[in-house]
């Protein structure tokens, strides 16, 4: 019998905070370029935070059967960080066998950790595959409770607190998309901040205060603004991210504010390519106000704290 293996797992337990960039994506399609998702590993848990596209196919390329995750925190409800969750809470429910070993499924219900509008959103996707999930629990006989989804909705606080690991969301600016968050993780001493989307907001420095890593998003203005020129006709799209989130030199302000150990950008706009030139001139002058370490997230990148 030749049944095709998985990927080379991940241990099941971290004694370190472990963050793996899933997807640096944003919503329009890349090649190499997933939608939004980080994956935090810390003890024996893995939880998400934002559930983009593709999100179980990078969870297996990271090492990670996605029956290991049992806990997904929203930024907001773009597509682009939600539009995985079907896939994603589907196969982590279901049973996997392979000869050499079962990867048991989900058992218990999914909680899912958002703004205040992650109920009513998150809850509508979730009806729109009854039809399925009852084929699963009636017919595959796969365990009734882990059909079933837990709501935590808190714009700004402490949202988990358990083994160690502390997760605490706080309000940014992505309007016209609001609420939005981000989320500071701590564990063993260590701290990650993700940004979600957002403009530069007094919130970030707060929160990012002496952190180990800060994940952010940003777009290159410069290369927007030659895009522009050299397709006025697409103006008002390619303009719009400039009313939402932050440029590259912003975010370097707000490590610097913020004194982070560490700055990792995310969710490129406009992408570049995945060479060190190219990712040079999307960095360019970050590092003439920011002086520590400065990386260019690529997917499945790994940041062990």
């Amino acid at each position: 019998m030749q049944i095709q293996s998985q990927e080379t797992l991940l241990p099941d337990f971290h004694e370190h905070l472990k963050v793996i960039l899933l997807g640096t994506g944003t919503p329009r399609a890349y090649s190499g370029r997933a939608k939004s998702s980080v994956a935090i590993l810390a003890g024996d848990k893995v939880i998400l935070i934002d559930c983009g596209g593709a999100v179980v196919d990078q969870l297996i390329k990271a090492g990670i059967m996605p029956q290991r995750i049992a806990d997904v925190f929203f930024t907001h409800h773009h597509s682009d960080h939600n539009s995985g969750f079907f896939d994603l809470f589907i196969s982590s429910w279901r049973t996997h066998v392979i000869p050499e070993r079962v990867f048991e499924g989900r058992s218990v219900p999914m909680n899912v950790y958002g703004p205040t509008t992650t109920k009513e959103i998150i809850g509508k996707m979730r009806e729109s595959f009854d039809f399925d999930a009852n084929l699963r629990v009636n017919y595959n006989l796969s365990a009734d409770e882990g059909s079933k989804i837990n709501y935590i909705e808190n714009n700004e606080g402490v949202v988990y607190d358990r083994a160690g690991l502390k997760i605490t969301a706080f309000e940014v600016d992505h309007r016209p998309v609001y609420p939005a968050l981000a989320y500071k993780i701590e564990y063993n001493g260590k701290t990650v901040v993700i940004s979600g989307d957002t403009i530069p907001v007094p919130n970030m420095i707060k929160y990012s205060q002496g952190a180990d890593l800060l994940i952010h998003e940003s777009y290159n203005k410069a290369w927007l603004d030659a895009l522009i020129a050299k397709f006025p006709e697409q103006a008002q799209s390619l303009s719009n991210p400039a009313k939402y989130h932050s440029t590259t030199l912003q975010v370097a302000q707000m490590a610097k504010q913020a004194e982070v150990a560490h700055l990792v950008l995310t969710h490129h706009i406009p992408a570049p390519a995945a060479t060190d030139e190219a990712e040079a001139e999307y960095m360019q002058g970050m590092s003439d106000i920011y002086s520590n370490k400065i990386t260019m997230g690529r997917d499945l990148m790994a940041f062990e704290l």
